[in-house]
């Protein structure tokens, strides 16, 4: 570890092997390189949209040791860690909130690595090298979303200020897993078990069946089917949506395995349709549309599909996406997410310190609510 380190900036990881950068990444979908250079190049996040790539490069003795995604932001959008009030307090007292430096997977809330190196003191010294890198810039602030546990390690030790979230996960049963749908039901209390056996009844008795997709299986038709119901689901609430047809077709161009879709399907036409991505032993739920209104289609179709094919596959994790408290009724459990942020004003750091440890005060409690909720059967 005694070897010359030095930390770079670079605006495009195509300036980036792709086999250093997934060496270190792992198989988290959304780190590797294939994602974020298509986000990059198909300019879903560019400097136009927001996002202007400045992603930190570490080498010792020239070699690629490390590295950390980072953004120059111009807004808070697409981040899912809501920061806005502090943003309104900077503007109140006169100082300029945007741009900030951000370090996140683009409009994917999703856990994973961060400091993408292989060691802790070489994720210490990303830490801290986008902290000078931010000081350089005179920029407000820098913040981190969605960092693995190692990774919180580190930034704390870099002396980041930690805020905790909640997302709902479902986990499979340690060795071969559950062995059938049915055998997991089985471990949930007697009504919940009801209530999604009725949930699913409805479903199959509007007629809706179902296909799952992967890989190969895909095909232009059906992610064109796909970006229908992606684009509806972000204009019934009027707004653009952040990702292209373009950007999904080069995931499953050069990715195509990291993209599963469950599609519904009614009277011989498909009717919804969810995007789920897997890396590993791990699916991440990300987006979903339909064409018409069924009771029950969207769990179904965004949850209980996905479970089921966790369950086929021997797949350990399902991170079902952002907020809702009622995924727990359908086996997803509540579980701790974190950001971390560093602010260059001394006096809103303290503000905001005081603000994250009455925060993290009130989540612990919530968690602890949600947990007594447990949808599952207690155990004797």
């Amino acid at each position: 570890m005694n070897r010359e380190v030095e930390i770079h900036v670079v605006d495009a990881l195509a300036d980036i092997a792709a086999d250093d950068w997934n060496r270190l990444a792992g198989e988290n979908p959304f780190v590797r390189h294939a994602f974020l250079s298509a986000l990059q190049e198909t300019e879903c996040a560019v400097k136009r949209t927001g996002w202007r790539a400045h992603h930190l490069i570490l080498k010792r003795g020239g070699e690629f040791a490390g590295a950390m995604p980072l953004y120059i932001k111009s807004h808070s959008r697409g981040e899912y860690v809501f920061d806005h009030a502090w943003a309104d307090a900077f503007e109140r007292h006169g100082l300029r909130y945007y741009p900030k430096a951000l370090s996140a997977v683009p409009f994917s809330p999703v856990t994973g690595p961060r400091l993408i190196a292989a060691h802790h003191e070489d994720r210490v010294l990303l830490a801290r090298g986008a902290i000078e890198l931010t000081r350089r810039l005179e920029l407000s602030s820098l913040h981190v979303l969605f960092p693995h546990a190692q990774d919180v390690e580190a930034l704390t030790d870099a002396g980041y200020m930690l805020r905790e979230g909640v997302q709902f996960h479902w986990e499979n049963v340690p060795g071969d897993g559950y062995a059938s749908f049915d055998a997991f039901l089985a471990t949930m209390s007697h009504d919940k078990r009801k209530k999604v056996k009725q949930d699913r009844r409805r479903v199959a008795d509007a007629g809706v069946t179902y296909k799952w997709l992967r890989g190969g299986e895909i095909d232009d038709a059906a992610l064109d089917f796909f970006y229908d119901c992606y684009d509806n689901t972000y204009r019934e609430h009027w707004n653009a949506p952040y990702l292209t047809r373009e950007f999904f077709g080069r995931i499953h161009a050069d990715a195509p395995d990291s993209m599963l879709l469950v599609i519904a399907e009614a009277d011989g036409e498909r009717l919804a349709c969810a995007l789920n991505m897997i890396g590993g032993d791990t699916m991440y739920g990300r987006y979903w549309g339909t064409r018409e209104f069924v009771s029950g289609l969207h769990f179904e179709t965004c949850y209980m599909q996905g479970i089921a094919y966790c369950i086929e596959h021997r797949l350990a994790r399902f991170e079902g996406g952002a907020q809702g408290v009622h995924k727990m009724s359908r086996g997803l459990l509540p579980t701790p997410t974190w950001s971390a942020h560093w602010i260059a004003d001394q006096r809103f750091a303290h503000a905001i310190a005081e603000f994250l440890d009455a925060e993290t005060q009130a989540m612990d409690q919530h968690i602890e609510e949600l947990e007594a909720h447990t949808p599952f059967r207690k155990k004797t």
